[in-house]
């Protein structure tokens, strides 16, 4: 394993993401901080408790979850389209690095930092909503896992995009969407028995679900389903970008 490669990938998209500090983590921040103000304090406090929990405190999960995925999403594929867009990513592909090492710096890079906005986000919420972690282990697990499988899924979009354009087509029309609808800002259990069936469906279901147990304890799906299918998630990506360093595609054109 060449740790030298995979070190100065890392820390050249680290670099990065410091000289635009204000758009890649202040700016996701304050944004999700003006939902705690309207739907936390504003609309939360006209609202009942949902399965024991404030209103204010129900949707931190969901907001947390609904910043990891984009943000995870944006800064993997903007990482790897750059290389492409520039031609340097044949100066890449021609250097002594397995693609295993080149996967490695540019999703680490990119979990990293989605990881360091989690992190920002749930202490900025503490100034909002009053809220408490019940299985701080098992969230960690939760943040960590979503933050690399959506980074790889991310570095996907990235090497198959052709222009800027389309970096944001599933980002914008497909993930944030999804979240919507994924039970970020309500339990599904609140929908229709027949539009409960409907969002099952919803991947992001799952993993907001997943999230929100590690949290108070209560969830839309068990636990050990939403574990499973962000694994199983996590190793179809794998499984894609092996199949695109194998055969080329996207890469070689």
């Amino acid at each position: 394993m060449n740790w030298h490669a995979i070190r100065a990938i890392y820390r050249f998209e680290m670099a990065r993401t410091f000289r635009t500090i204000t758009q890649s983590i202040a700016s996701p921040v304050l944004s999700t901080s003006l939902y705690f103000v309207v739907f936390g304090a504003a609309i939360g406090s006209r609202m009942g408790e949902i399965d024991g929990v404030s209103y204010g405190a129900f949707i931190i999960p969901g907001l947390i979850m609904l910043s990891l995925l984009n943000e995870s999403i944006s800064n993997a594929s903007f990482g790897i389209y750059m290389p492409k867009w520039a031609g340097t990513i044949y100066e890449l592909l021609s250097a002594p690095v397995s693609y295993v090492e080149v996967v490695l710096g540019y999703v680490g890079a990119a979990a990293t930092k989605s990881m360091m906005l989690g992190v920002l986000i749930l202490v900025t919420a503490r100034i909002f909503v009053p809220y408490e972690i019940a299985h701080p282990l098992l969230m960690v697990v939760f943040l960590v896992l979503t933050a690399v499988t959506f980074s790889l899924f991310g570095f996907i979009i990235g090497l198959w995009a052709d222009d800027f354009q389309k970096l944001q087509v599933i980002p914008l029309m497909i993930v944030t969407p999804l979240t919507f609808l994924g039970g970020a800002f309500y339990s599904i259990n609140m929908l229709p028995p027949v539009w409960q069936k409907i969002a099952l469906f919803n991947p992001v279901v799952y993993l907001v679900s997943g999230f929100r147990w590690s949290f108070y304890g209560t969830s839309d799906v068990n636990v050990g389903i939403s574990l499973a299918a962000i694994v199983g998630f996590l190793l179809a990506c794998m499984a894609a970008v092996w199949w695109i360093f194998r055969t080329g595609w996207k890469l070689r054109a």
